[in-house]
C-alpha cells in the first residue's frame, strides 16, 4: 500500500508534464515540435521507467518474483553494464549462484546512479572479502551521502536533501538494488570514499566451487 501511495505521487509529475507537452503540440509553431516531441518521449519513458520498476518492487516485496538460480560470472557481468557508462570493472573473477537479470539490473542501478549524482571517472572493483562472499564496489566523485541518509536512501522514493526530482530517477533504483540483494541471501550499504564521494557495495554469496 506505502509502495502504490508514493507511486502514485510521483507518476502526477511526468503525467502532468506530458498532458501539457501534448495539448501544446498541436498548435505549436514548426520550429518548437522537435523539442515538444522530445519532451513527450521524455515524460512516455520516465513512466515507463516508474511502472516497470514498482511492478519488480512489488514482486520482490510479496515474494513472488521467480528467482533463477544460474552459475553467473560476475566480473564479466559488472564489466558489461561498467561500458554502459563508459567505466571499467576489475577485480577478482568471482562466480554466484543467481538470477543473472536481476543481479544485472542491479548492478545497472548502481551504475546509473553513479553516473547521474557523481562527478568524473566511475570506479568498479570486485574482490572476494575475508568472510568469503562477493562484493562489488561502484565509487563516485559527487558530492557523497551524508551519514544520516545512508541507510534512508534504500528505501523507497526516499531522495536525500539536495537532490530535487530534476536530477533524475524516480527514487526506487537503490531500494531495487537492495531487494535484489537481500532476494540472493546479500546486501548493499554506502560508504563515503577517500577523497570525496560515494562508495555503493553489494555483496553476495559466492557460488560454491563446480
Amino acid at each position: 500500500r506505502s509502495l502504490l501511495a508514493n507511486a502514485s505521487h510521483e507518476l502526477r509529475s511526468p503525467l502532468a508534464r506530458l498532458k501539457m507537452a501534448v495539448a501544446l503540440l498541436e498548435d505549436a509553431p514548426a520550429a518548437q515540435r522537435p523539442d515538444l516531441q522530445r519532451e513527450i518521449d521524455a515524460n512516455i519513458g520516465e513512466l515507463d521507467t516508474l511502472v516497470d520498476e514498482v511492478l519488480l518492487a512489488s514482486r520482490l516485496d510479496a515474494g513472488a518474483a521467480t528467482l533463477r538460480r544460474d552459475r553467473v560470472d560476475l566480473l564479466a557481468l559488472a564489466a558489461e553494464e561498467a561500458a554502459r557508462v563508459q567505466a571499467e570493472a576489475a577485480g577478482d573473477a568471482l562466480q554466484l549462484q543467481g538470477d543473472e537479470r536481476l543481479l544485472r539490473r542491479a548492478l545497472r542501478n548502481l551504475l546509473e546512479n553513479a553516473q547521474r549524482h557523481g562527478a568524473g571517472a566511475i570506479g568498479v572493483q570486485l574482490r572476494r572479502t575475508a568472510d568469503g562472499q562477493a562484493e562489488v564496489s561502484v565509487c563516485d566523485r559527487g558530492p557523497g551521502v551524508a551519514e544520516a541518509y545512508r541507510e534512508r536512501i534504500f528505501e523507497a522514493f526516499f531522495r536525500a536533501p539536495g537532490h530535487a526530482e530534476h536530477d533524475g530517477g524516480v527514487g526506487l533504483g537503490l531500494a531495487l538494488v537492495r531487494q535484489i540483494a537481500a532476494a540472493h541471501g546479500g546486501s548493499v550499504c554506502c560508504d563515503a570514499r577517500e577523497g570525496g564521494g560515494s562508495c555503493f557495495r553489494l555483496r553476495l554469496p559466492l557460488a560454491a566451487p563446480a
